[in-house]
């Protein structure tokens, strides 16, 4: 005689018995209404864990709005000078005018926490940057190397183009005294000079100006912010 299988001769034992067959639980697929309400529930934790949980500020005399700190933060990520306009696009803020009077308000908190950091409108936008007294630290984390820096004469040459602009290359020279195609040259090639366009002059010679980088290099909002110097004319000639 051949035996049934145990599970199965079990499973046949507990069918013939109507206690045994009491305590057996019958699976049923789950109410459709249940298993949509399922799926709302995992779509609204999902789209909760999607959004940016803002960050409780601590109070204190020098804590910041959630509107200061997006401000703040697309600020320090920056590596060029933004725009009021830029900046409340990039702070969910409602236009430029309320990305200005925020910038007073960071700049009122950095000076009362006497933060490392300041805020400059530099190159028609505003940077966040380092105070001068902290310097020498950041130097030496980038200290631009030796062969990268300006010589004398390239610093002269940029002097008189930032004073005289636009100038061409001869007006440049009668003031030095000495040729200045390399130094114009080098400028150019590093971004701090630029082409302004042609005179009228025979040959239509070009004319040189300065660039928004030159602004940033050296701290200033626009070229009417220069310190107030002696006339480029007067300034001694120098060999390149």
């Amino acid at each position: 005689m051949r035996r049934k299988p145990l599970a199965a001769s079990r499973l046949a034992d507990r069918l013939a018995c109507p206690r045994a067959c009491c305590r057996l639980r019958i699976w049923m697929p789950p109410h459709p209404r249940a298993s949509g309400r399922l799926r709302h529930r995992r779509r609204l934790l999902s789209s909760r864990a999607a959004k940016p949980q803002a960050v409780a500020a601590v109070p204190g005399p020098h804590s910041r709005s959630e509107e200061v700190s997006r401000l703040e933060a697309a600020l320090y990520v920056a590596r060029e000078p933004l725009t009021t306009r830029r900046l409340a696009k990039l702070a969910r803020l409602t236009d430029g005018t309320r990305a200005r009077s925020l910038l007073k308000e960071l700049k009122r908190l950095h000076e009362a926490s006497g933060s490392a950091f300041r805020v400059e409108q530099i190159a028609g936008g505003f940077q966040l940057l380092t105070r001068a007294p902290f310097g020498p630290w950041v130097r030496r984390l980038i200290e631009t190397p030796v062969e990268n820096r300006l010589s004398t004469a390239a610093l002269e040459t940029l002097a008189i183009v930032a004073y005289r602009q636009p100038v061409t290359r001869a007006e440049i020279e009668s003031i030095r005294g000495v040729g200045s195609e390399e130094m114009l040259r080098q400028l150019l090639d590093r971004d701090l000079l630029a082409i302004g366009g042609r005179t009228e002059e025979i040959g239509r010679p070009n004319v040189y100006a300065t660039t928004k980088r030159f602004l940033r290099v050296f701290g200033l909002s626009k070229i009417e912010d220069l310190p107030p110097s002696a006339a480029p004319a007067d300034l001694p000639a120098a060999t390149s």
